[in-house]
């Protein structure tokens, strides 16, 4: 009966009676509650002292709309100050992929879209240049070729950058991956995006920035390489944190050898974010994320 589920994230000051409140209303209301899961941040010198909660539950048929549940939670919500969010767990997200010349997570999260992995829909693929419009249209979707003549002029980019935000508003867009987006996002962009976007990167920042970073580990002689999957925010690769890896790696493996176990996990890292996203698992909590697995 997916028609009838509903997942509820919500935050909130810790405070006494929280559980008790959601989970008794929700008893009353007649919802039978399948996975609930919660989490108090307040130990450490950089707590927040806020509460988080996902409850994923079944609604009776009456109350099975997102509206209706919402007047539902009113009191409460007001009662305890909460963000309180109501997701119906049968509509898929709709996700826009964006991405420039290295393909690997754009093919992982198609595949996994395809094989019922990923259960969302992808209304369109970005890039600023062409060369996935053949793999894209493989997979039926459409592809918007937004070229970048110059990518450092700001005004040029701005217009590039609306005009993907043109395509998101038309498209209703849930959520946009940077698959290997090699661009830098105006703020203005990033604000337009904030909560909803999510990048992948090797998680050498800030130590080898710049071209060929896995070429630069090699010719240091790292032993650990890795990804960060995170949200987007102005500040270059320093948006709050949803998810990591890393795959050991010695002296008898050539940078090519490195390049590609790095893409490997980069694939895995970003896919598990935008899973986990989709499924309303990650909630914001200042710079940093909580995530229900």
């Amino acid at each position: 009966m997916r028609e009838r589920e509903f997942v509820l994230t919500l935050s909130c000051r810790d405070t006494m009676g929280i559980v008790h409140a959601v989970s008794g209303l929700l008893f009353q209301a007649g919802c039978n509650i399948i996975d609930s899961q919660q989490f108090g941040d307040v130990q450490g010198e950089d707590a927040t002292g806020l509460f988080f909660m996902r409850v994923h539950f079944e609604a009776p048929a009456q109350l099975a709309d997102v509206p209706t549940l919402d007047r539902l939670f009113k009191h409460v919500r007001t009662q305890h100050g909460m963000e309180a969010r109501f997701h119906a767990v049968a509509q898929r997200p709709r996700v826009l992929l964006m991405v420039s010349r290295f393909g690997h997570c754009l093919n992982d999260l198609l595949f996994r879209w395809k094989s019922g992995q990923l259960a969302v829909d992808i209304p369109a693929i970005v890039s600023n240049h062409p060369d996935f419009e053949p793999l894209a249209r493989s997979y039926g979707i459409p592809f918007h070729h937004l070229p970048l003549a110059n990518g450092r002029d700001a005004a040029a980019k701005r217009a590039q950058e609306q005009q993907v935000e043109t395509l998101i508003e038309r498209e209703g867009v849930d959520l946009v991956v940077l698959a290997r987006y090699m661009q830098i996002l105006s703020a203005d962009f990033c604000q337009t995006l904030h909560g909803r976007a999510i990048n992948i990167h090797h998680s050498f920042l800030p130590s080898f920035k710049g071209a060929r970073p896995y070429f630069q580990a090699h010719a240091r002689g790292v032993k650990l390489i890795g990804a960060t999957a995170h949200y987007v925010t102005a500040d270059l690769d320093e948006g709050p944190i949803i998810e990591q890896d890393v795959a050991r790696v010695d002296h008898s493996m050539s940078a090519e050898d490195l390049t590609a176990l790095g893409r490997d996990v980069e694939c895995v890292v970003l896919s598990r974010a935008v899973r986990w996203h989709v499924e309303h698992r990650v909630l914001m909590n200042g710079h940093k994320t909580v995530v229900f697995r």
